[in-house]
């Protein structure tokens, strides 16, 4: 399983996988600051939605204040994360590929070191 940032990583627990390639897409490599409470209006309420900023907000709120964060670029690691969760569910390289916004090539490959590793070492 492909390791995801840390923040990128609590974002997805926290409020989905939507969520956090959304956010990790639009400001990734930047530093944002997440309100005490989500709001209508708010950029991070346009962006994943009114109950995921919720939770984002509700998670990383310090006392009576919001926090900022550096969101890590991280659409590689979670496109190659969708990509092999499509693979291990049984999907094709095609259909792996499609999802996860990956050239079909690298998903045969993935496809291919997976069957490798499960093979063992016969000699």
């Amino acid at each position: 399983m492909t390791k995801l940032p840390l923040v990128i990583a609590e974002i997805e627990r926290v409020a989905g996988r939507e969520a956090a390639l959304k956010l990790s897409l639009a400001r990734g490599g930047q530093t944002i600051y997440t309100p005490y409470e989500a709001k209508e209006g708010h950029w991070l309420t346009e962006l994943v939605g009114l109950e995921a900023a919720r939770k984002i907000c509700e998670h990383y709120r310090v006392g009576n204040t919001g926090a900022r964060l550096l969101i890590p670029i991280a659409r590689q690691a979670l496109q190659r994360q969708t990509m092999e969760e499509q693979l291990e569910r049984g999907a094709s390289a095609t259909e792996a590929a499609a999802a996860s916004g990956m050239h079909e090539r690298t998903a045969y490959r993935s496809r291919r070191r997976r069957r490798d590793q499960r093979q063992g070492k016969l000699f």
